[in-house]
């Protein structure tokens, strides 16, 4: 699908375009070797963040939905990832994976194309670092068990109340048991390094915490900063603001557009941000700084998933739609 993607230079920086295939998100822009950039002209940066899914937990086609946009997914073969990151040191080809989806192998797979080289067996990447313990970002820890890579103390950077899940129940507990996991705790705003000159500094905000609390992610690598806050109940007082301070490129949460594409719900127990408000709160921003407000972690319900005019409406306004494979560096 490389020949449907384009760039489009917005302000200061490029942007891939969200491409549509018949009315839907394509899943994609070609093979990583041929992923559209976000770099700025003339960027520099050792390292090399690169999406690797941008939907919501459950991924496009969804278990249980029978709307069309899903129907149309399964009838052509396509597939939107729930949301992660990766990230790959240019100058060693060490490489860091964000969030463990449930479709982990693929993800880590296109990481490896986009490294230039596959990591040993045991070790598919080089560190993983897990925000929180809802399905779409941590259940792909159980391909790291001794039925699939059987991985060798793979450094995994969570939380103390996340370790202290994982350690606490199987088969999760398995994993640390066996060494197939090396659990690394870190806390709110004190940084840490998962590679020699990248910082990411955990940032706890409010979401559901029935397992374990949630961070977002300052992630500043040699040229910029980076931040990744896929999943949020609300934009507490100042929260946001604080969030964005010094950062270049920003990765929201994006899970509903108004909160209308859910119906017979309760949004009090599945609380997002919509799109429409956080827009509204960062207009400003977007038109100062058009495309360094990307949102992601869409629901499969959401209807930028599926109305192209709404989609157009979104980007006018200077904000962008994150799109599989997109990368910069920083």
């Amino acid at each position: 699908m490389a020949d449907r993607c384009r760039q489009v230079r917005t302000g200061h920086r490029i942007g891939c375009a969200l491409v549509l295939a018949a009315g839907a998100l394509a899943v994609g822009c070609g093979p990583a070797s041929q992923a559209r950039r976000l770099d700025p002209p003339g960027g520099q940066g050792r390292f090399r963040l690169v999406v690797l899914g941008v939907a919501q937990d459950g991924g496009l086609p969804h278990l249980g939905c029978t709307r069309e946009g899903c129907e149309r997914a399964r009838r052509e073969g396509r597939r939107v990832d729930p949301a992660s990151l990766g990230i790959v040191d240019t100058a060693t080809g060490t490489s860091l994976l964000i969030e463990a989806t449930p479709f982990i192998e693929a993800q880590v797979a296109r990481l490896h194309e986009i490294a230039g080289r596959a990591s040993h067996p045991r070790r598919p990447v080089d560190g993983l670092v897990l925000t929180h313990a809802h399905i779409g970002h941590y259940a792909g820890l159980i391909h790291c068990g001794r039925e699939v890579a059987a991985t060798d103390h793979l450094p995994t950077w969570v939380t103390e109340r996340m370790a202290a899940f994982l350690r606490d129940n199987g088969p999760w507990n398995q994993l640390v048991a066996l060494g197939q996991i090396e659990l690394r705790t870190i806390r709110g705003g004190e940084p840490f390094e998962p590679m020699p000159g990248l910082r990411i500094t955990p940032i706890v905000v409010p979401h559901r915490q029935e397992y374990s609390d949630t961070i977002a992610l300052r992630v500043e690598g040699s040229e910029r900063t980076v931040l990744f806050a896929s999943d949020v109940d609300r934009w507490e007082g100042d929260l946001l603001e604080r969030l964005l301070d010094g950062v270049d490129v920003a990765y929201l949460d994006g899970t509903f557009y108004d909160g209308r594409e859910v119906p017979g719900r309760d949004l009090s127990e599945i609380p997002h941000p919509p799109i429409v408000t956080t827009m509204q709160r960062l207009a400003g921003r977007a038109r100062d700084r058009p495309g360094s407000i990307r949102f992601l972690h869409f629901n499969h319900t959401n209807p930028l998933f599926h109305e192209p005019e709404l989609r157009r409406e979104v980007e006018r306004r200077g904000f962008g739609l994150a799109v599989p494979g997109e990368s910069l560096l920083f």
